[in-house]
């Protein structure tokens, strides 16, 4: 009997399985009550209120299944409001009574239900787990070598694939050494915002190869991303730096992004707001760039507003003035160090809440 529970539970704790359900129920709900107008009409009993909220709830949860489906869900239903004989009289006077366990129909019926749905979610399981290996094959496993920096960077999928981008990588085309700074975050979650996450980075490595200035590349990113965002309806907010080992100078653009956190080793503050509007709203957007020189212990914070605006179970944003605080009590670490605290100071945060978005987080420390 252990050994089965165990396998039904894959080990997990009674405190475990309690929360993963909590978890999912809110996921649920979530998904539903979005189909549901719960706004009340002047002058409506509560329990015609109820009634009507409870009807919609029903609609909401019938239509996510194929028409097949909901057939097989309102016969169960049927087999459990029924449940008795039938009787009739033969030709011969006589009473015949056939049984019906509508309770045992039912369970069969949803059973059967229950064993479609499985075996989509297995198949889509299986599809996303293979976009999901194919996004981590994107995305950098270990920042390169670059002269004058110390770079870490951590990522978490709101779901199985995600919409964020970071990417640092060598811009041979410009003069000496060069390097591209990417943080990206593509408006929504999971494949819609994965794929185009994927276009994303195709783009930005092609024209990368170009000598086309930071701010040309800017504006041709955005004239693709135009073409691919549904009328503006799946922007992308976007940090693209250009560092110069030599100089130290960092030339960069941010359009629409989450100001990055610059810390000057006096600790002064800076943000990064020179650029735009996100890509994939206006064709004929404007690009500007700043610059910044990064001198010997500066910090630069970029990160994608998953991480600040992550809530507890209470609706409390993480909030940037956490992520500051780590920072200044936390200035003399690696930014390895450095990640792995903000990371864990962040998951105590939100304890067993569920994550309602992508979290990005990219470290620089100047040498």
């Amino acid at each position: 009997m252990a050994r089965f529970w165990r396998r039904v539970t894959d080990g997990m704790e009674l405190s475990q399985l309690w929360n993963q359900f909590r978890v999912e129920a809110r996921s649920s709900y979530r998904l539903y009550s979005h189909d549901v107008d719960s706004t009340r009409t002047p002058g409506t009993r509560n329990g015609k209120h109820v009634l009507n909220l409870g009807i919609q709830f029903f609609w909401a949860i019938i239509e996510k299944l194929t028409p097949a489906r909901r057939v097989l869900l309102l016969i169960a239903l049927l087999f459990l409001a029924f449940n008795g004989g039938i009787s009739w009289q033969d030709r011969h006077g006589e009473f015949k009574v056939f049984e019906v366990d509508g309770a045992m129909w039912a369970a069969l019926v949803l059973l059967l239900l229950v064993i479609l749905e499985v075996a989509d979610r297995v198949v889509m399981k299986r599809d996303l787990q293979i976009a999901k290996e194919i996004q981590e094959w994107l995305l950098p496993a270990n920042s390169p070598v670059v002269p004058g920096l110390e770079i870490a960077f951590a990522t978490r999928a709101a779901n199985t694939v995600a919409g964020d981008y970071y990417d640092v990588f060598p811009r041979p085309s410009m003069p000496g050494e060069t390097f591209l700074i990417a943080v990206a975050d593509v408006a929504g979650k999971s494949i819609p915002a994965g794929l185009l996450m994927a276009t994303f980075q195709a783009s930005l490595k092609t024209l990368a190869g170009t000598s086309a200035s930071l701010t040309e590349l800017v504006s041709r990113m955005n004239d693709y991303a135009c073409g691919n965002s549904q009328n503006g309806r799946r922007f992308t907010t976007t940090f693209i730096g250009e560092y110069h080992s030599a100089t130290h100078n960092l030339i960069y653009v941010n359009a629409g992004h989450n100001p990055p956190i610059l810390r000057r080793n006096t600790g002064a503050l800076e943000r990064l707001n020179d650029g735009g509007i996100p890509l994939g709203i206006l064709g004929d957007a404007a690009y500007e760039s700043g610059t910044v020189t990064l001198q010997s212990g500066d910090w630069l914070v970029i990160f994608t507003d998953g991480v600040t605006e992550a809530e507890n179970a209470a609706g409390e944003e993480y909030g940037e003035l956490r992520l500051l605080n780590m920072l200044y009590a936390n200035s003399t670490m690696t930014p390895a160090l450095l990640m792995q605290t903000v990371m864990q100071n962040l998951d105590q945060f939100v304890g067993d809440a569920p994550q309602h978005d992508d979290v990005t987080l990219v470290l620089l420390k100047a040498g």
